[in-house]
């Protein structure tokens, strides 16, 4: 027997009692208060447990990449189960895992052909620097354990992953942290005094991670972190020639490069991999989210050939492992879910309406508090201000008013799921599911007016 659906009152009182949500404030959830309960999707549209239907544009969190409600991905999850609902890949395999690996390896740019598949995000970037200390010690360069990444950067929650996340807010509650990471400037050309020179704005950066290197000692740093596009403080893009001259820095002192593809991987950019957007080669790619578009967790660390070697050795072995990483079920999903990337030809939707995407965001500049748009792809961000004519920032307290008191809120009753961020200067950021079209972004485009354009009235001087 199935159990009927409750109503919303009950699902909202359940959730007062029960429910510990993430990165969620539990102290604005009071009794009176509602919490919004999304019931079902359907392509890039959701709907809450009252019939409320919201556009996600946010892909849920930059994962639902073929969209919500897809039966086929249902399908394969269920023939899976019914086939081999689970065991291990500590020493066994089975055809889901062995058949993800060769074809994320067919997919991948250069010689990444070894995977190691993890449940998520974190699990993968914690994974990355686990086997680039053990591949240096085992190759007899021991004392190589440090990672560079950048300010304001997300690379998730676990202890490690955390001590690689550059958002001192995120950090400071858990410290100490694993030792051995270290952070460099982020690409934010917005508020870098040569953000308006490419070249100079370039080399301002990667010398600064080239002193980084030296100054921690070449021969004591293992890898650089780096998100194709950051994530955190509004869709970062790297300056022209960015990412060939840290890979040559690498290369030069002998340190891995970690593309970092949790969100940027599985055509968030237009490319099946970030890095292929940007054209570089990096030694590791850690990835999530779009590999199943959500429907069934899963990540995986994806590495050259080398980093391989010493571990096809005598009795070596990579001394990590995860009960759940790999699991025959989401292995399913994520091969049905390629499967709709090439039917659909998903990359290719992105790459044709990238530009239109792109130029609706363009003409919300004319909306006062709109002071920078950038990004890629489907993965936009548009950062707030408070004075246009100005280098004027928010405030911390104007920040909390303005995303969490005003902008969430309203982007919802409008019906627009998006992300009201304050890790770096506030931006509202959009990443729609890759089956948008015009349609949708005409959608996007609009509610962010009207919801700017209030704004605008309520916090622009």
């Amino acid at each position: 027997m199935s159990t009927p659906p409750r109503d919303p009152a009950e699902l909202t009182e359940l959730a007062h009692r029960h429910l510990w949500m993430h990165f969620s404030r539990l102290g604005a959830f009071g009794a009176d208060t509602p919490v919004h309960v999304i019931a079902r999707g359907e392509g890039s549209y959701v709907w809450d447990a009252t019939g409320h239907r919201m556009l996600d544009g946010l892909s849920g969190l930059f994962t639902v990449q073929v969209g919500h409600g897809r039966a086929e991905l249902a399908e394969a999850a269920r023939v899976q189960a019914e086939t081999l609902e689970y065991f291990p890949i500590w020493t066994y395999a089975h055809p889901p895992a062995i058949e993800l690996a060769a074809r994320l390896a067919e997919l991948a740019p250069g010689d990444l052909n070894r995977v190691f598949f993890t449940t998520g995000g974190s699990e993968a970037v914690e994974s990355a620097w686990k086997l680039a200390r053990q591949y240096f010690r085992a190759v007899g360069q021991g004392q190589r354990h440090k990672v560079i990444a950048r300010r304001t950067a997300y690379h998730g929650t676990t202890l490690g992953a955390l001590a690689i996340t550059g958002v001192p807010a995120l950090r400071t509650p858990f410290e100490p942290l694993t030792p051995g990471a270290v952070h460099v400037a982020n690409t934010n050309r917005r508020h870098h005094p040569l953000g308006g020179d490419e070249k100079a704005f370039m080399l301002a950066l990667t010398d600064e991670l080239e002193d980084r290197i030296l100054f921690e000692g070449p021969e004591t740093v293992a890898a650089v972190f780096l998100e194709p596009v950051q994530n955190a403080g509004g869709c970062l893009v790297p300056p022209e020639g960015y990412f060939p001259r840290v890979r040559e820095l690498c290369d030069r002192y002998g340190v891995l490069l970690v593309s970092d593809e949790v969100i940027c991987a599985f055509g968030r950019l237009g490319t099946m991999f970030g890095c292929e957007r940007y054209d570089y080669l990096p030694d590791i790619v850690t990835c999530a989210k779009g590999l199943t578009s959500g429907y069934s967790p899963l990540g995986a660390v994806l590495c050259r050939d080398f980093l391989a070697a010493p571990f096809l050795e005598d009795r070596a072995s990579f001394a990590h492992g995860l009960t759940f990483g790999g699991h025959p079920v989401s292995c399913a999903v994520a091969l049905a879910n390629l499967d709709v990337f090439a039917r659909e030809e998903l990359l290719e939707n992105v790459c044709a309406h990238e530009a239109g995407f792109r130029a609706r965001l363009e003409d919300l500049r004319d909306v006062p508090i709109v002071g920078d748009v950038r990004g890629a792809g489907y993965f936009q961000a548009l950062e707030m201000v408070p004075d246009p004519g100005s280098d004027a920032r928010f405030t911390a307290e104007q920040r909390e008013e303005l995303l969490r008191g005003f902008l969430l809120p309203r982007f919802y009753e409008a019906g627009l799921i998006a992300r009201a961020d304050d890790r770096g200067d506030p931006v509202v950021q959009l990443a729609p599911t890759l089956v948008s079209g015009d349609d949708e972004l005409d959608v996007i485009a609009a509610i962010l007016r009207t919801v700017l354009s209030e704004a605008t009235d309520r916090f622009c001087s």
